[in-house]
């Protein structure tokens, strides 16, 4: 599963494939106004770290919020519930990248929201935002967080669609909205067949944490997809992209990371929350112990080049 990070943040932020493919002159202006448009103030405060100016700067261990949300075109309605929450931590110190899945379901408190508390995390950035949910990552697992990308997996059927689609070998055998799949049989799937690829839940054993891995292995078939650099440059798969794609990253700040970041992705470490499930009020959560949120947060911090916090049993 060794790749280079940068196929990793494509995942969630297919723009930043065009950057590290190569560009050719004439193709700046498109991919500018592109990324341009894919961007969001975050409301972010400097991290323990330092901000995101202060790290890509100092070519320091960056810290990036990745979300997956799926909720239509983003330009309608792109404060939906996130269904995936991961943190993807680039050191181009000891040229290693780290990403860890977030229980989507993890019951918290909002302090600031009393009255939408307990809630599951995944409700934050639709109370709060980006910056919500980055306090409520610091609260809980005292992770920083630098800058985010938010990708709406719903518009990614125009994008495998414009693709010419993908290849998938279904992790496991299941019908599911008109479609049928067979496990380890490798299957030419369309944007909408690859889609609900994705969101089946139910029938599957490991539930969201199987349909995690679902969403992942399609997102790395986009990418091996897209190696066509050309293609990638067409004005009209640019904007089916930068609809779909919230980043506070600006142009100047991607051309950055492609420089000074790319040797991150030597070694990639992958890992996620376990919790238990619980019912409240009708309501299924997942809880996760003290134990397992000090291991997240030890493995992040030290992944970004910080000393180890205790936490508290409060938090």
């Amino acid at each position: 599963m060794r790749k280079r990070i940068f196929r990793i943040i494509m995942s969630l932020a297919i723009l930043l494939l065009v950057i590290l493919s190569g560009m050719l002159a004439y193709s700046y202006f498109n991919v500018e106004r592109a990324v341009s448009r894919s961007y969001q103030k975050s409301g972010l405060k400097a991290a323990e770290n330092g901000s995101k100016e202060e790290v890509l700067k100092g070519k320091k261990p960056l810290v990036v919020l990745l979300m997956g949300t799926d909720t239509g075109a983003l330009g309608r309605d792109y404060e939906g519930r996130t269904d995936s929450i991961m943190v993807l931590v680039l050191n181009p110190r000891t040229k290693k990248s780290t990403i860890v899945s977030i229980e989507r379901d993890f019951q918290v408190n909002f302090p600031q929201y009393p009255q939408y508390s307990p809630s599951k995390i995944n409700a934050a950035y639709t109370y709060g935002g980006v910056k919500l949910l980055s306090q409520t990552l610091d609260r809980y697992f005292k992770i920083p967080v630098n800058t985010y990308a938010l990708i709406n997996m719903g518009g990614m059927k125009s994008i495998i669609d414009q693709l010419g689609g993908v290849d998938i070998p279904p992790l496991l055998s299941f019908d599911y909205e008109g479609y049928s799949y067979k496990k380890g049989v490798t299957t030419h799937m369309n944007g909408d067949k690859a889609l609900e690829y994705c969101r089946m839940r139910y029938d599957d054993p490991e539930g969201d944490y199987g349909r995690q891995k679902r969403q992942r292995q399609v997102l790395t078939a986009i990418i091996k997809s897209g190696a066509d650099v050309q293609r990638l440059l067409k004005p009209a798969f640019l904007n089916s992209v930068s609809s779909q794609v919230r980043t506070d990253l600006t142009f100047s700040d991607l051309t950055q990371m492609a420089k000074s970041y790319r040797a991150s992705g030597d070694q990639l470490e992958t890992d996620y929350t376990h919790g238990t499930g619980f019912n409240q009020d009708g309501v299924s959560y997942q809880h996760i112990s003290l134990a397992e949120r000090q291991r997240i947060s030890d493995l992040v911090r030290q992944a970004a080049g910080l000393k180890k916090v205790q936490l508290a049993n409060g938090q």
